[in-house]
């Protein structure tokens, strides 16, 4: 499908109301086979490949790579698909994307899912400093050589030790990575793209019941998955433990749990303390 000037790769599968996934950084659409086959029981999943992930389409230029890009993207796809509505969750990454275009279209969000997001958060003159140096991993000894540094970091290991088959099929998948598209990505999109406390007003005004899922041991997501609790009118946060940023892959039963729980009590409009009936009323159109 071609939106926005690029080719984006997208899956589907199920039916009923739309559940739309947005993948990590270290992954793509495959990272997400085990939410698939789960909620495709009951919803019509849809998951895609960001521009610079093949085989959707590798701009070349780093202009071509930010936050507000892929939240056009991703708008462009749910126009494409005819979704007028849906339940939007993003992973890391995709949880930024999520977060942001729950901003600018709240009327197209239905609840947000976000988990592990918000790297860079705390520490972020070292985020942005580790981040170009990543960059160049990929631009000089390619995907193999940035993904093992990836696959090394701490939060990821935790994944290693809980089930290596697993983790080894994520390092396959991270080594097939496009070095110019991932270079370009974090350039244009890891280290220019707001924290998770600059995001604070958007925050405040994201009025969407949201489930925040963060492992135990993501130190780098812990504190701002708790800033979007106490910012977000209608936010909570289950915390794994033993887990590190990859919750999906790690644990997906209980991850799959938490999240069918949340999508059955936004279905009937009570999630926490939000109400689909006041939440309607007092929120105006904005889209």
């Amino acid at each position: 499908m071609k939106v926005n000037g690029v080719e984006l790769y997208y899956e589907e599968a199920g039916a009923g109301f739309p559940l739309v996934w947005n993948h990590e950084f270290a992954g793509d659409c495959r990272s997400l086979d085990l939410q698939v086959r789960q909620f495709a029981r009951r919803y019509r999943v849809i998951t895609y490949n960001y521009r610079g992930w093949p085989p959707s389409s590798v701009p070349d230029d780093v202009a071509a790579y930010s936050t507000e890009s892929l939240v056009d993207d991703l708008a462009g796809l749910l126009r494409h698909l005819r979704v007028p509505r849906a339940h939007i969750a993003g992973l890391a990454m995709g949880g930024n994307i999520a977060l942001a275009f729950a901003a600018r279209f709240p009327k197209v969000v239905a609840s947000l899912i976000v988990a592990g997001c918000g790297s860079g958060t705390v520490d972020h003159e070292a985020f942005v400093v580790e981040s170009e140096r990543l960059a160049c991993v990929f631009e000089t000894h390619g995907a193999r050589a940035a993904g093992d540094e990836i696959a090394q970091r701490p939060g990821r290991q935790v994944y290693a030790v809980k089930d290596p088959l697993g983790y080894q099929d994520f390092v396959e998948r991270l080594h097939a990575h496009s070095p110019r598209g991932a270079a370009a990505a974090i350039r244009g999109v890891l280290v220019p793209r707001k924290t998770i406390v600059d995001m604070a007003q958007d925050l405040r005004g994201i009025a969407a019941p949201t489930l925040v899922i963060v492992g135990d041991r993501d130190d780098g997501a812990i504190e701002a998955s708790l800033f979007m609790r106490r910012t977000m009118p209608h936010a909570s946060v289950v915390m794994l433990p033993f887990t590190g940023h990859v919750p999906n892959l790690e644990e997906p039963t209980i991850f799959n749990f938490h999240v069918s729980e949340f999508l059955a009590a936004v279905s009937e409009g009570c999630w926490a303390d939000w109400r689909r009936d006041a939440a309607m009323t007092a929120q105006p159109g904005r889209g």
